[in-house]
Order: C-alpha cells, then structure tokens, then sequence
C-alpha cells in the first residue's frame, strides 16, 4: 500500500516563506506525476503544482512566480517551496500521486498552511 506523509504545515506570516515536504513510501519512479493539490474552507480542491516524470512542472496561475515544486529521487520526496505567502494561500494542502501507465492516485493526509496578514 502506498503511503505519502506530508510535513511541514504550519503558521506564517504574509510576505514570508514556507517549505512543505511529502515522503512516499515507495520510489516515486512508481509515478507518472506527483505534487500539490490544496482546499480552502467552503472551496473545492485545486491544483498548486505538480511535477511531471522527466522534472517538467505544472503550476496554477496563483502560484506561479511564487511557489516551486521539486523532487528527490534518492528520499523519495516531493517538496513545495512557497515564496512571498498571502492570506488567500491559507488551505489544507495535500500531496498527490499519480501511478505510472494508470489513473489512480494516492493522497497524503494533508496539511495546514495558514497565512496571517
């Protein structure tokens, strides 16, 4: 069973930077893609960036300029640095998965990013 840990959630202020990590449980080559998804209260899950196998990346336009989304192949590990931070940032942020040659995807537990201004 695949298993993706989130950490790094937490308290921020406006203007500042944040680093989320996501640990997988298998070699993430076991994916076609893997990255960040977040949900707002009363709003529907959304896209933040992911990383495509080769290292070619996907971003929302809110994020993009801002936020970097990045992997390591030896720890198994998707990262999202998040650079000049705003309130409307403020979600549960969720790891994602795809597996390779499917349509299934896995999902972390998620985490809370909150941003105060």
């Amino acid at each position: 069973q695949v298993q993706l840990v989130e950490s790094g959630g937490g308290l921020v202020q406006a203007g500042g930077s944040h680093r989320l990590s996501c640990a997988a449980s298998v070699s993430i080559f076991s994916f076609s893609s893997m990255g960040w998804y977040r949900q707002a209260p009363g709003k529907q899950r959304e896209l933040v960036a992911t990383i495509i196998r080769g290292s070619s990346t996907n971003y929302s336009d809110s994020v993009k300029g801002r936020f970097t989304v990045s992997r390591d192949t030896a720890k198994n590990t998707v990262s999202l640095q998040m650079n000049s931070l705003k309130p409307e940032d403020t979600a549960v942020y969720y790891c994602n998965a795809r597996v390779l040659r499917s349509t299934k995807d896995y999902w972390g537990q998620g985490t809370q990013v909150t941003v105060s201004s």
